[in-house]
């Protein structure tokens, strides 16, 4: 008969296994925050305000595909919080939460369909999280005088949402898949 307790060596490979992806959680939040830091000093706006390219959103979209959404979400919240409150402040910061909550909910829903291409669930993302900003930003100002930019942070999100997509399928092609095991 056999004992439902693991082995010594079981429990110690489990304990690795949740101490690599911990510290590898870590280490793409960091690296989500320095692609934040990046936009903060080459701002890739053309002319328009508000309207950023979201580098950061590489790291947690090839989570999402290379690991597990709890690791893809848990970098996205470290992310969104470490960048606040470094560069740009409590408002901002609640700003981009509701963008990057909406956004991520959206991509993880399309992804499972598996009805969508790495671009596609970007591309979506891009344009939620410009779309759950503004729904902050009216409910804010208690009025939808900001409705008519909602057409311009569309375009900008698909626009953003295909580059990315497309860095994170090229990033996905290129590094192992033993790395986020």
């Amino acid at each position: 008969m056999k004992s439902s307790t693991p082995s010594p060596n079981e429990q110690s490979g489990r304990q690795q296994s949740v101490t690599r992806r911990v510290a590898l959680t870590g280490l793409l939040a960091a690296l989500a925050l320095i692609f934040s830091y990046v936009e903060v000093l080459f701002p890739f706006n053309a002319g328009v305000p508000g309207v950023k390219l979201g580098l950061a959103n590489l790291v947690p979209l090839v989570l999402l595909y290379r690991m597990d959404e709890r690791y893809a979400f848990a970098v996205n919240l470290i992310r969104v919080a470490l960048a606040g409150l470094l560069f740009s402040g409590l408002f901002a910061a609640l700003y981009s939460l509701a963008g990057s909550c909406v956004s991520f909910i959206i991509m993880l829903l399309l992804k499972k369909t598996d009805k969508f291409s790495i671009l596609g669930v970007s591309m979506a993302g891009g344009v939620f999280h410009n779309l759950g900003q503004l729904c902050v930003a009216i409910f804010a100002i208690s009025g939808p005088q900001l409705i008519h930019y909602m057409p311009v942070l569309i375009l900008s999100g698909m626009a953003a949402g295909i580059i990315v997509g497309i860095g994170a399928y090229i990033l996905i092609q290129r590094l192992p898949a033993k790395l986020f095991m």
